[in-house]
């Protein structure tokens, strides 16, 4: 993965805006935060549904895919190898099960995405701190 440098990445971030300023943040929490917003989102939108507030879930499950697309393309796919390549075939799969999980009503498909995004989101907090240091990629 690439620095969040970019002014897309940062307003992602204060979409989410769940966890304070993103200025200070490094590169892997930011990441973090990212995922930390884009599950409690889903979460949100799980209650939304039981309950049936259908415009609030959309809101919500649209703002879970920015947030996942964001961390999408935020893939260095060249520097990454395998690793980035799944990972960004498995953020398009959770894009579009969250599509299909806000069309059909379907808590089943919210948890499913939820679940991949929460395992992610473990290996990436368990990455040793020399493993951390994220360089921009030239644009």
């Amino acid at each position: 993965m690439k620095a969040y440098t970019r002014p897309s990445s940062l307003a992602a971030y204060q979409s989410v805006a769940t966890h304070g300023g993103a200025a200070p943040a490094d590169p892997h929490r930011l990441i973090v935060m990212l995922m930390d917003g884009a599950l409690e989102r889903l979460a949100q939108a799980r209650g939304c549904m039981q309950n049936g507030a259908i415009a609030d879930k959309n809101q919500l499950i649209s703002t879970a895919i920015a947030i996942i697309d964001e961390l999408r393309v935020s893939l260095d796919l060249k520097a990454g190898g395998p690793i980035a390549a799944n990972l960004d075939d498995l953020y398009d799969y959770m894009c579009r099960q969250l599509v299909k999980a806000n069309l059909n009503n379907r808590i089943e498909t919210l948890d499913e995405v939820s679940h991949l995004l929460g395992e992610i989101r473990s290996a990436w907090i368990a990455l040793p701190a020399e493993a951390r240091t994220l360089r921009p990629t030239p644009r």
